[in-house]
């Protein structure tokens, strides 16, 4: 979904502000797109779903209803499936918390990023920590029992101690999942514009330093440390969980799980094909305004060799605390993973880094 109230300082995703109508001319096209799907649908069972954005949230009730009631005409549900929906405070209504309950999401991942109202204000955010709070409280009076909080550290102005705050705030409201990212510098960002151009509009030339790298590195090392107390386990690098609250969904993308992107940039994995939909809005609405069961969004396709997949399942499982398992690689690709990496592994061993 890949509207928002006002686009952040710091984020480079997919995502613009929009009226009503473009976003009923969105959901309508999306609708298109996930109907376009029937036929392929049907060798999958769909395990987990993210909603993510920009802002889902930002959506009227009814929209958000429509495209699940689409999505469950057209895929078949596990038993059990695990979905989630991005929220951002002040998007967020007891009306809308029953709505997505009654179409079956059951995770909300809310964007709070920190617990002091200066921070998130140097961000571009649009809410205050009170208002996180309240959408939490209503969240879980509404009867959602598994909630992940967004957190970013080393943004402008930040401490060690600050970050340590903003830590344990979080964790005292007792979330069943944390994300604590270290903030990016993007290009094509204002934050990329003005700490690394030194491009600065006179409104923000008292917009305070960045943390360095030292503080950066040491804010890492004390978040799986203060967690851990609250009973929060690290289970990839920058994901943490209450026990049985890992995000299923994140831990298919490090596990090469098949997903299927659907929407305006969604990216797919599919087999041995990576592929993704067109970024332009207006392509996006064109293509499924014609209302052509066959339309596709897609602009490339790339076909993996075994190498590239070998890399990626290397990769990408050691994002992973539990790392990757030497069995699956022989079972996925017919090789003993230290037969191929086995130099690879004994030199980071060697360096302490495995």
């Amino acid at each position: 979904i890949p509207f928002c109230v006002r686009k952040c300082a710091y984020c480079d995703f997919l995502s613009a502000p929009a009226d009503e109508e473009t976003m009923r001319r969105y959901v309508d096209a999306l609708i298109c797109e996930i109907e376009s799907q029937s036929i392929f649908a049907q060798q999958y069972i769909v395990t987990t779903i993210f909603m993510g954005g920009g802002t889902p949230s930002i959506l009227a009730a009814e929209e958000t209803a429509r495209i699940f009631r689409a999505l469950h005409q057209i895929f078949t549900f596990a038993e059990k499936p695990e979905i989630t929906i991005e929220v951002n405070p002040g998007t967020v209504s007891a009306e809308k918390l029953r709505q997505w309950k009654a179409s079956g999401i059951n995770r909300l991942s809310i964007g709070l990023q920190s617990t002091d109202d200066r921070e998130l204000e140097f961000l571009g955010r649009i809410h205050t920590f009170e208002e996180f709070a309240d959408t939490f409280h209503m969240a879980r009076s509404c009867g959602f029992e598994n909630i992940n909080v967004d957190l970013i550290s080393a943004i402008p102005g930040q401490d060690i101690e600050s970050w340590e705050r903003t830590l344990k705030k979080t964790a005292e409201a007792k979330p069943e999942h944390i994300s604590a990212y270290s903030l990016i510098l993007e290009e094509g960002t204002p934050f990329y514009t003005w700490y690394i151009n030194g491009e600065r509009p006179q409104e923000k030339q008292d917009m305070p330093a960045l943390p360095g790298e030292d503080a950066d590195r040491e804010m890492y090392k004390r978040t799986e440390h203060i967690l851990k107390v609250y009973g929060y386990e690290r289970y990839e690098i920058s994901n943490y969980a209450k026990k049985g609250y890992a995000c299923r969904h994140n831990l298919g993308y490090w596990e090469r799980k098949e997903y299927l992107g659907l929407g305006l940039g969604a990216a797919s994995l599919i087999g041995e094909r990576r592929f993704s939909n067109t970024s332009s809005l207006d392509e996006y609405l064109q293509i499924f305004e014609t209302g052509q069961p066959s339309a596709s969004a897609r602009v490339g396709t790339e076909i993996l060799s075994i190498e590239d997949q070998m890399e990626e399942f290397m990769f990408l499982g050691l994002r992973k605390m539990k790392g990757i398992s030497y069995a699956e690689f022989f079972d996925r690709f017919g090789r003993e993973a230290y037969s191929v990496y086995g130099e690879q592994i004994q030199k980071l061993k060697e360096e302490g880094l495995l």
